[in-house]
């Protein structure tokens, strides 16, 4: 007779994680179909196989779900920051401008397919307080980054003539955000072609 394996239990802290990473995933479910105005916690919490309680316990609000979610889609299965992850090390080791912004493009088209469809959500819902308030923080925060990545780029092969850092910023903020994307993903394009334009459009409109 064969023996049983037995399987390690889980800690209290893993089973938390798995917990919160399950209703994170219900919730991106449901702001997806339902919007941020009509989402229900109550709707997450079933979706999710927890009391509504532990929803609330966890995130306190829908605007903190709603940051979570993005947080989690931005952060990736690794949890890394965006300004950690493998991508950066590539574009800072490019041997060519052009080589810097095909890595970044890799790296943002890999970030854009896990939230842009979450960053709709909340930016249809302008006449959300809460909603608009993580939309302006995230922004922010993507605005920083990406202004560190100009100045690299600005720094080792050099800006297009009478272009400054804060104008490309603005360039490479509007080209690479999740609302292009999505446009071009509704007409059909695949990864790969949208990754391609965008590759050759900020070459063509950031370098030197």
């Amino acid at each position: 007779m064969a023996k049983a394996v037995n399987t390690p239990k889980r800690t209290r802290r893993e089973q938390a994680a798995a917990t919160r990473e399950r209703m994170i995933r219900a919730a991106i479910e449901v702001f997806s179909e339902a919007g941020y105005a009509g989402a229900r916690m109550n709707d997450i919490a079933t979706r999710a196989g927890v009391a509504v309680q532990t929803v609330y316990f966890t995130f306190h609000t829908k605007a903190e779900l709603l940051q979570a979610c993005f947080d989690h889609a931005v952060l990736g299965p690794d949890r890394l920051p965006p300004l950690e992850q493998p991508f950066l090390t590539d574009l800072a080791t490019a041997e060519s401008g052009r080589s810097a912004l095909a890595a970044f493009v890799r790296g943002n088209t890999a970030i854009l397919t896990r939230v842009a469809a979450i960053k709709e959500v909340a930016e249809s819902a302008p006449h959300e307080p809460d909603a608009a308030a993580v939309v302006e923080r995230t922004e922010a925060l993507r605005r920083q980054g990406l202004g560190q990545i100009v100045e690299l780029i600005a720094e080792q092969w050099g800006l297009r003539s009478g272009l400054d850092v804060a104008e490309a910023t603005d360039l490479l903020l509007m080209l690479s955000s999740s609302g292009p994307y999505l446009t071009l993903r509704r007409y059909g394009w695949t990864e790969e072609t949208y990754a391609a334009w965008l590759t050759e459009t900020l070459a063509r409109d950031l370098l030197a």
